[in-house]
């Protein structure tokens, strides 16, 4: 088992800065791919960004590409999000999550309890 614990969601206005972190538990923390999927009001859960176990590879949906930076600290067990430039748009909880031997994070193995992000126009 692998849990996974979110922080750093808030309220913050149009254009400012967000860092969100997830600390990693149970299971050797290299061995996932991580991933940050959010779900905003009366929408489906949706990918945001990725990364690979060594942290070499990144992947970003459209949406966030330029905007956003994933990020991870393997000896603290750890991944972030970066978010800059925050759009209204952007409102909704961000789930950490992740999946055993992957580059690119798609179907996760394990999901974080989520942390709300509400940007105000």
């Amino acid at each position: 088992q692998v849990q996974l614990v979110e922080s750093g969601g808030g309220l913050v206005q149009a254009g400012e800065s967000l860092r969100l972190s997830c600390a990693a538990s149970g299971r050797p923390f290299s061995l996932y791919g991580m991933g940050w999927f959010r779900q905003a009001p009366g929408k489906e859960r949706e990918f945001v960004a990725s990364i690979s176990r060594s942290g070499s590879s990144t992947t970003y949906a459209d949406s966030v590409k330029g905007r956003f930076a994933i990020s991870r600290d393997n000896a603290k067990n750890t991944v972030y999000l970066q978010m800059s430039n925050l759009k209204p748009e952007d409102t909704a909880v961000y789930y950490c999550a992740a999946e055993l031997m992957k580059t690119v994070v798609r179907t996760p193995d394990y999901w974080g309890q989520g942390t709300q992000v509400t940007v105000s126009s």
